[in-house]
């Protein structure tokens, strides 16, 4: 039995759920069973287009209603996150995915759309082969304590400060 691990992308900078991505595209690449599942965001993003041609091993899910939380998030925003979360509680726990990603989980835990109580009982259910990603800015530092591997990414520079917009195929 291959042991499984918890990481964690967090940070200011870009590039957190594109370097899941990657790993999802990896592991679908090895033959693994990877689920997304997108918390906050709700939409179509290009890089689901892409995972699109993956379908046989990438499940892709959102649990976000597809707009930018800025203060107090609305019930529904918080409904759709703790029914995501429970969902990805079964996902994560019965063992047929060898892969699952929980993208923008940190910012959904730092707008208080679920507890991190709750996602610390979603990594503690794990099936033993299970490797566990957690992205998004914002980390608890308990769910860095839980995480076997946390990568930080920080801004340095970036041309958003300048006005640029975010594009497709590149930023969204």
């Amino acid at each position: 039995m291959m042991k499984s691990y918890v990481h964690v992308y967090t940070g200011e900078g870009k590039g957190k759920t594109t370097a899941s991505l990657g790993l999802a595209i990896r592991a679908a690449g090895a033959g693994h069973k990877v689920f997304l599942a997108q918390f906050i965001k709700g939409g179509r993003y290009s890089e689901l287009n892409a995972l699109k041609r993956f379908d046989d091993l990438i499940t892709v899910e959102q649990f976000g209603l597809g707009r930018f939380i800025n203060g107090e998030p609305a019930q529904s925003d918080i409904a759709a996150a703790r029914n995501g979360l429970e969902k990805m509680k079964e996902i994560v726990s019965s063992g047929a995915y060898n892969l699952v990603i929980l993208d923008e989980a940190n910012i959904a835990l730092h707008y208080h759309l679920f507890s991190v109580e709750k996602l610390i009982e979603l990594i503690d259910c794990r099936a033993g082969e299970t490797e566990l990603v957690i992205t998004g800015r914002y980390a608890d530092p308990q769910i860095l304590e839980k995480a076997d591997l946390v990568t930080e990414m920080n801004a340095i520079k970036h041309y958003f400060k300048e006005g640029v917009r975010a594009r497709v195929g590149i930023e969204k």
